[in-house]
């Protein structure tokens, strides 16, 4: 396979809107980085990050040298959660504009992602709070500039105009996408990643094989986005057992890291519809639950839904982890449940019921799915009818 022709201590350029870093030691980079930001004037910014990851990964010790060598002045928001909520995202937002900072860095998963680039929004928009971006009242423009250091292989956030947030008193967790919010420079080192849990490596490569499967299939999906899917979901099924039984197992983490970077690109522009439109509100609901998990629950039955709709598309890039699929309705219920059997052999075999969801839960899921901004954009574009009852069954189907 090509793969060994590459040398993953070599660290690549790799540019889509954003310049990556890319490779074992690409966090050294942030020395140049530094230096480009002071020579544009940014001499204050914040630091996004969640409690202990950007510490115990070894991030921090570069990002600090590096700041203080070029003369820049820092802050560090260290509070930023899983399924980061909009409470948070003005408390940061706060705390920037009262240091004076000028961008953001932010360091850790898709939550200190997405909380970063809500802030370097609310930097350019000091009036404005993370509520009205998250409910529509005003579409942005301008953020402030966003350096996007990467800790996992699953959101592909840090190549994207994507992010998240959840409003915790309406249950919503709504999704944006602006063009301002494109990070200037990410930084993909696959050695920040090899102290990931095992359960952390799973959920977020399932996150990234979901965004490629839904990119793959929407209604605006494309010839980049349905070749990406392929290549991610290979990659995936190749490299996640890998990881699993060893986690500094580098040539895994590089390749998972390609992989999610590349799902993040793919569906930048195929977008996504049903499986993440329905797992928002499952993390709104209960915001200590893990998005990739969601995301692993609902799939199969995701799958069962759409293969009829996109039979050629789904049998080319189910391939690798369920081999043999015909491009018709007949092999749905071979699909819906090769793709189970994959997620079991990655030991996720959860249902829904053993997170404490229940059948009488689903009217309120439904409801979400429909009433949270931007979900319903995400429904809209997917390659079937999305109406309350096929969203129930597919919640159902998952319990």
């Amino acid at each position: 396979m090509w793969e060994k022709d590459i040398d993953i201590n070599q660290v690549r350029e790799i540019r889509t809107r954003t310049l990556v870093y890319f490779g074992c030691g690409a966090i050294e980079k942030i020395e140049d980085i530094a230096k480009d930001l002071k020579s544009k004037g940014i001499d204050k910014l914040i630091v996004m990050s969640g409690r202990n990851a950007y510490k115990s990964t070894g991030a921090w010790d570069y990002v600090e040298k590096a700041l203080k060598h070029n003369g820049i002045g820092f802050i560090n928001y260290d509070k930023v959660t899983p399924n980061p909520t909009t409470q948070a995202i003005d408390e940061a937002a706060g705390m920037a504009k009262e240091f004076g900072a000028k961008a953001v860095i932010t360091i850790g998963g898709g939550s200190p992602t997405d909380a970063g680039k809500s802030v370097a929004i609310l930097l350019k928009y000091p009036e404005k709070t993370a509520a009205d971006i998250y409910e529509f009242t005003f579409t942005p423009t301008e953020a402030a500039p966003i350096v996007a250091i990467n800790l996992t292989h699953g959101t592909g956030s840090e190549t994207n105009r994507f992010a998240v947030a959840t409003i915790l008193e309406k249950n919503y967790k709504p999704a944006i996408a602006y063009d301002c919010i494109y990070p200037t420079y990410a930084i993909d080192d696959p050695k920040l990643m090899a102290k990931l849990s095992p359960k952390q490596t799973r959920y977020v490569s399932i996150d990234a094989v979901n965004h490629v499967v839904e990119a793959a299939t929407s209604l605006v999906a494309s010839p980049y986005s349905i070749s990406l899917a392929r290549e991610v979901i290979e990659l995936v099924g190749k490299y996640l057992p890998k990881a699993i039984a060893n986690a500094e197992d580098l040539e895994a983490r590089y390749y998972l890291c390609y992989a999610a970077m590349m799902a993040g690109v793919a569906f930048d522009n195929g977008l996504l519809h049903y499986t993440h439109a329905l797992e928002h509100p499952l993390s709104a609901v209960k915001p200590d639950f893990s998005h990739g998990l969601g995301l692993a629950i609902l799939l199969p039955a995701v799958i069962r839904n759409i293969y009829a709709a996109k039979a050629d598309t789904l049998a080319y890039i189910l391939e690798p982890i369920v081999p043999g699929l015909k491009a018709d309705a007949s092999d749905t219920e071979k699909a819906a449940t090769g793709v189970y059997e994959w997620l079991k052999s990655v030991d996720v075999p959860n249902k829904l019921k053993d997170e404490g969801f229940t059948d009488a839960d689903v009217d309120k899921l439904t409801e979400l799915a429909f009433t949270t901004p931007s979900l319903d954009g995400l429904l809209g574009i997917a390659p079937t009818k999305a109406d309350k009852e096929s969203v129930a069954k597919i919640y159902r189907d998952s319990l």
